[in-house]
């Protein structure tokens, strides 16, 4: 699996308590779910706004946290990692109480392209990609499977993957 420079962690749920967005900060927000790579005077017009207002309320979206950060959509078949994968993993009991730096140590382990804490008989689901079946076996194996703190996995292999239509 390939490590990616991209793990700056990122929670769901890094909105600043308190944060008020207004009608124009929701405007830039659904212009930029359109097409994160709008120019700014463009951005700008559409929303009604003069540009330097738009790069200000921007800036303040990025540090409040409503926007999260803007990247490529890559195809993970393009760098060769064929198979795609969700991980089920259950903690034992004694970890429960380190279950933040859980999250934080799935989502840096090569290959993992998304992590989701959850509610339920499942702790973290962990969607991961891979070169090949052994390469999965692997993962499952070295990083989840050998680790003390770890009760059970459940591997499930994605045969399709398809986006919903609202990309927020």
């Amino acid at each position: 699996m390939t490590t990616s420079p991209r793990h700056e962690l990122k929670s769901a749920r890094s909105l600043r308590t308190g944060a008020k967005l207004d009608e124009i900060d929701q405007a830039l927000m659904r212009e930029l779910v359109a097409d994160a790579r709008i120019p700014n005077n463009k951005l700008a017009d559409r929303v009604g706004v003069a540009p330097s207002t738009c790069s200000m309320r921007l800036a303040r979206l990025h540090e409040l946290g409503a926007i999260r950060g803007f990247h490529a959509d890559l195809s993970p078949e393009a760098l060769g990692l064929t198979l795609e994968a969700l991980v089920a993993v259950r903690l034992q009991a004694t970890a429960r109480a380190r279950i933040g730096e859980f999250s934080e140590k799935l989502a840096m382990l090569p290959g993992v392209l998304n992590v989701y804490f959850l509610a339920g008989s499942v702790d973290f689901l962990i969607h991961v990609a891979a070169a090949t079946t052994d390469e999965l076996r692997d993962f499952v194996a070295t990083h989840l499977s050998a680790s003390k703190e770890f009760a059970s996995t459940e591997t499930s292999l994605i045969f399709e993957h398809l986006r919903g239509g609202h990309p927020v």
